[in-house]
């Protein structure tokens, strides 16, 4: 009886004991809890210095930047790529313009003004905000030469203020052959928009690029940034008050740049011309009602050279981030915010409103043709966001119940970077030329042909046909990409993976300058109307 009197205090004493522990723990989990939610809402410390540069972002962006090289149309000055040379230098003759300059849009030798201007408009944006990062590799110059010479060819591709040339050659014509660009021989018609056919997307994608660049050339070049200011505020009066789709107006360039609407590119474009002038007129514009018809407040969307809603809404929370001019009661702004802050959530892999729209290997996947761009366009939209957060202290983003820090979407960005470079199940890097193992049979006709063989139009598909790698390097070029399955086919028909395009040149460029430093820096801003200058 003692025995067991004895046992049965010492398994009370322990009851106690585990009792004890286990409030002890819970109150300690419960302050943890409390902190670590208080912790959210404290902003990340502010930067210090930006540190190391990141070799491996760096050496892609030197890469990347070169394909804005092999992509030149005109008379080459200072020619960077061996295997290339003057092209295209009577294109606009039949106008009597010059349309000698601008960049092929991708393996052919097309020149699509609506995607061009797309490459102009995002390549400004990237230098804006990442300029000084770009230098601090050597990497600022060669972008704004590659940005001049596309605004060149837009400058003198507006001769008057309703009319604006949007295409040189005949997609037809031009996919019928397989030449280098420095030979071909085929006729390049001219496509335009005026008041009897207009094409608002891309003339307001025009005044898009003309008013971002006119700020990255406003130090360097005041009289040159005027034209380009005073060129975009004609195209944007003349895509406003000459409303219709270009590709309704004009059926065949919508086999290959369809537009699915011309309302996304009128807020994009107003919204560059408000960040270029500080005119409160542009800003009404996107706020009021053009706002209400067009924004698509609450349903996130892909950036795009189709569809500009997502960059929009990222380049109008600067305003309400930092601050601008009676940006706190503008309702509309807050809904251009809170929509990008949809977005972002989209991006998230843990958000609760995650896209499913993913691969096993973590990349977003939209399309099978050219499935690259929608990820890199998104991971360079969430490191712009990211820093917008970190600059103005913002501590968190709220996505459903749960909050992420500017770190996560950084993280994201980084994810979808990396997959491009070689950490993705082929272990193969989808940026030509960097890395040990990337395609060789990229879907481009100049580098398909040796630059010393003599070859027309017709002859030059043995070059298409051949088993043999590419005997020139497409430097730069940001491919397609994989399939959802995270399958390749390493072919030079395969254009729908294998076919690089000038546009995806620049959505890269502005990732990769995201990245540069190891540690994130503050964005600029000049507070008055948070201006990109």
């Amino acid at each position: 009886m003692g025995k067991e009197s004895k046992s049965k205090g010492c398994l009370g004493w322990f009851l106690v004991i585990v009792i004890l522990a286990l409030v002890v723990g819970a109150v300690v989990y419960a302050i943890k809890q409390k902190m670590d939610h208080s912790d959210d809402d404290k902003a990340a410390p502010v930067p210090g210095p930006p540190g190391a540069i990141d070799k491996k972002y760096a050496d892609a962006l030197k890469i990347a930047m070169q394909f804005f090289d092999v992509q030149k149309s005109g008379k080459l000055v200072d020619n960077k790529i061996s295997w290339r040379g003057d092209s295209g230098l009577k294109d606009g003759s039949e106008a009597k313009l010059d349309l000698s300059k601008g960049m092929y849009d991708a393996g052919d030798h097309m020149k699509f003004g609506f995607p061009l201007a797309f490459t102009a408009t995002v390549l400004s944006w990237a230098i804006l905000e990442y300029g000084d990062q770009m230098e601090a590799v050597n990497q600022l110059e060669p972008a704004q030469e590659s940005l001049k010479w596309i605004t060149d060819y837009l400058i003198n591709a507006h001769p008057s203020e309703n009319v604006l040339y949007i295409q040189v050659g005949d997609p037809e014509a031009d996919h019928k052959c397989w030449d280098r660009p420095e030979d071909m021989t085929e006729k390049r018609p001219l496509t335009m928009v005026n008041t009897s056919v207009p094409g608002t997307e891309v003339a307001a994608e025009t005044a898009a690029a003309m008013a971002s660049a006119s700020l990255v050339f406003k130090t360097a070049d005041s009289t040159y940034s005027s034209t380009l200011l005073k060129h975009a505020k004609q195209l944007f009066t003349f895509a406003d008050n000459h409303r219709g789709s270009y590709s309704e107006n004009i059926p065949e360039v919508a086999t290959y740049y369809n537009s699915t609407g011309y309302g996304d590119e009128l807020l994009w474009a107003a919204s560059w011309l408000y960040h270029a002038t500080g005119d409160q007129s542009y800003l009404r514009y996107v706020t009021g009602k053009n706002g209400e018809e067009f924004a698509e407040w609450g349903s996130p969307t892909w950036f795009s050279w189709d569809n500009k809603l997502a960059g929009t809404q990222v380049l109008l929370s600067r305003l309400s981030f930092f601050g601008a001019k009676g940006a706190s009661q503008n309702s509309g702004l807050e809904n251009y915010r809170k929509s990008a802050e949809d977005v972002m959530c989209g991006l998230l892999p843990k958000s609760p409103s995650a896209t499913s729209s993913r691969t096993d290997g973590g990349l977003i996947w939209v399309s099978e043709w050219n499935a690259l761009q929608h990820p890199v366009a998104s991971a360079f939209l969430a490191a712009l966001y990211s820093d917008y957060m970190l600059t103005s202290r913002t501590p968190k983003l709220k996505c459903g119940d749960d909050s992420f820090k500017p770190s996560d979407l950084r993280k994201f960005a980084k994810s979808q970077a990396d997959y491009v470079l070689g950490s993705n199940p082929l272990k193969m890097s989808f940026l030509v030329g960097y890395g040990d193992k990337y395609p060789q049979y990229v879907h481009h006709r100049g580098a398909s042909i040796p630059a010393d063989a003599t070859t027309g139009c017709k002859d030059g598909f043995k070059w298409l046909d051949s088993t043999k790698p590419n005997p020139n390097v497409a430097i730069g070029a940001l491919l397609g990409g994989p399939f959802l399955n995270e399958t390749y086919i390493d072919s030079r028909n395969n254009s729908m993976q294998a076919e690089p395009t000038t546009y995806n040149g620049a959505i890269i460029v502005g990732l990769l300058s995201s990245l540069l430093y190891e540690t994130p820096r503050l964005t600029r801003v000049n507070s008055d109307v948070a201006r990109l200058h």
